[in-house]
């Protein structure tokens, strides 16, 4: 890989439980098109590993995983910017951000970007039920923790919206932001029980509510 395509950063993320040592890597693959271009000149690459450590250190605080041993055990976790389709995706420990997206996008793009690494970064660290929890259970989680860290973007539907509580996204974001207002910390014990397994039953474990229960006080909040 080539040195101007790609920069490391390693970072000592402190935490009480101990220090926990994250290698972040981004790398541009498409630096020199417009979407690349602009990537390095308004984002930057550095600027994007210290999100990416911010991130961490949120989620981390969000998901109440004070040490090492709560947590997964990601030593590495690299972006890169490429030619794709869509806005960015996650497997395992790498984040692809598409290059067409950063171009077109209208408007602050180092804030966009910053919200879309929180999201991605949720990703890598929240666990997942062992692959059987609810996709838009995960994709609200994500977007819970972008909504969390005031990311949300302008374009987002109103809190109240949507028909499932698992509908996903900005939608399950805000139904998990009504959770944690009847049980304070939801999000974190969900992620926590998301740990070993899934089960519906985790939300009455929790608030003592079924999750239609949930679904129904929260749409009636907003006169859904």
């Amino acid at each position: 890989m080539a040195a101007a395509k790609c920069i490391a950063i390693i970072i000592l993320a402190m935490a009480v439980g101990g220090t926990h040592a994250v290698d972040y890597v981004v790398t541009n693959s498409v630096e020199s098109s417009d979407g690349g271009k602009r990537f390095d000149n308004e984002v930057g690459r550095a600027n994007a590993a210290q999100i990416m450590d911010a991130a961490t250190q949120f989620i981390w605080q969000t998901f109440a995983q004070q040490s090492s041993a709560d947590r997964k055990n990601v030593q590495s976790v690299t972006l890169i910017v490429e030619s794709m389709s869509g806005v960015a995706g996650t497997s395992n420990d790498q984040i692809h951000l598409s290059a067409e997206y950063v171009a077109s996008y209208q408007g602050d793009i180092k804030n966009e970007i910053t919200g879309v690494l929180y999201h991605e970064m949720t990703h890598v660290w929240q666990w997942n039920g062992n692959g059987n929890a609810p996709s838009g259970l995960i994709e609200g989680i994500a977007d819970y923790v972008r909504l969390t860290a005031n990311l949300a973007p302008s374009t987002w539907p109103n809190a109240g919206s949507g028909n499932k509580w698992d509908d996903g996204y900005s939608v399950t974001a805000y139904f998990l932001q009504y959770c944690d207002t009847v049980t304070s910390g939801f999000v974190a014990q969900m992620n926590s029980k998301l740990r070993d397994g899934w089960d519906l039953g985790f939300f009455s474990d929790i608030t003592g509510k079924s999750v239609d229960e949930l679904w129904s006080d929260y749409k009636a909040k907003y006169g859904n």
